[in-house]
C-alpha cells in the first residue's frame, strides 16, 4: 500500500490563476484499491485541496477555510449522507467566502482521481454554484479564490431581498435564525418556489429545544458574529420540530439529522426534498 501522502495524478491543465496553481500543488493521498482507508483520511485530503485555492487571498482567507472545513463535521457529513443529485445547479445562501463550493469541487476531483470511500455515493457534478453573501469582505475573498473558475459565481446580496433562480439544490447553513419570523417564512417559501421537482434544500439550524448544547451554540454564534463585524444581532431560533413542520406545510418531504462529532452544539440538518410528482405550492 502506498504511503498516505503520495501524490495522485491531478489535472495538468494550464493554471489560469494563483488559486488554480495552489490547487494543483495540493496533494491527495493515494489509497489501496481506489478507496481511502477511513473517513478521516478522506477528510484530511479534502481539507488540503479545498483550502488550497484560498492561499492567494491571504492568511485569514486560507486559515479560515482550513479551520471551517476541518473542524465543522457538516461538510464531510454532506458527502457521507449522499443526498445530492448526480449533477445540477446549486444556490448557496449566506455562502461566506464560499468554502462549500470549494469543498464540492475538491470532492469531485478526489472521486475522479479514482479515490473514494466504498459505499458512498459519488459527489455531484456541480454544473454551477451561485453564492449570495451580505458581507463584502467575504465576497471579495470568494472572488479571489474562484478567479478563473466559471462554475462558481459569488455576489453580494441580501437573502431577504434578492430573487432566487431555479436550481436543483439550495443550501443555507446557520443563517435562518438571523431573520425574524416573517422573513423566515418568506425565505422558505421562495426557496420552495425556486427548487425543481426532485430538488433538495439542505439547511442547518440550531435546535432551540436542545438545552445546554443549544445555549452554548447560541453564545458562540453571537461571539463569532460580533468578531466578524455584524455586532450583536438578534436571533430568532426554533425547535427542530417547528422547522420541520413549516417545511412540510410548504410541500417538502423532510428528514432531520442531528450533527454528531465536532463542537458540542445543538445543530441539526434539515433535508427537505421537493416531490418529483405531486401538488406544487
Amino acid at each position: 500500500m502506498k504511503k498516505p501522502d503520495q501524490v495522485l495524478g491531478l489535472p495538468r491543465d494550464k493554471p489560469t490563476s494563483a488559486a488554480s496553481v495552489a490547487i494543483q500543488e495540493a496533494r491527495l493521498p493515494a489509497a489501496h484499491a481506489g478507496v481511502f482507508p477511513d473517513q478521516h483520511a478522506l477528510h484530511r485530503a479534502l481539507v488540503d485541496v479545498a483550502s488550497a485555492r484560498y492561499r492567494s487571498g491571504g492568511r485569514f482567507s486560507y486559515h479560515f477555510a482550513r479551520g471551517k472545513l476541518g473542524i465543522d463535521p457538516l461538510f464531510i457529513d454532506l458527502l457521507r449522507l449522499g443526498e445530492f443529485p448526480a449533477h445540477g445547479r446549486f444556490l448557496d445562501l449566506g455562502c461566506g467566502q464560499a468554502v462549500f463550493a470549494s469543498w464540492l469541487l475538491a470532492a469531485r476531483q478526489c472521486y475522479e482521481a479514482g479515490t473514494w470511500p466504498a459505499g458512498w455515493n459519488p459527489p455531484p457534478v456541480m454544473e454551477s454554484l451561485h453564492g449570495l453573501e451580505l458581507m463584502s469582505k467575504d465576497v471579495a475573498r470568494a472572488e479571489a479564490a474562484f478567479a478563473g473558475e466559471a462554475r462558481v459565481r459569488v455576489e453580494r446580496g441580501d437573502i431577504c431581498q434578492t430573487g432566487f433562480e431555479t436550481v436543483d439544490v439550495i443550501t443555507i447553513f446557520d443563517v435562518l435564525h438571523y431573520f425574524g419570523p416573517d422573513a423566515q417564512e418568506d425565505v422558505l417559501r421562495r426557496i420552495r418556489a425556486a427548487l425543481r421537482p426532485g430538488g433538495v434544500l439542505l439547511a442547518r439550524v440550531g435546535d432551540a429545544a436542545g438545552g445546554f448544547r443549544f445555549s452554548l451554540s447560541r453564545w458562540v454564534d453571537q461571539a463569532v458574529t460580533f468578531v466578524r463585524g455584524h455586532g450583536f444581532s438578534p436571533m430568532y431560533c426554533r425547535p427542530v420540530s417547528d422547522w420541520a413542520r413549516t417545511l412540510e406545510e410548504l410541500g417538502f418531504e423532510v428528514r432531520t439529522i442531528r450533527t454528531e462529532g465536532g463542537p458540542p452544539f445543538a445543530n441539526t440538518m434539515l433535508i427537505a426534498r421537493v416531490p418529483r410528482h405531486g401538488v406544487s405550492k
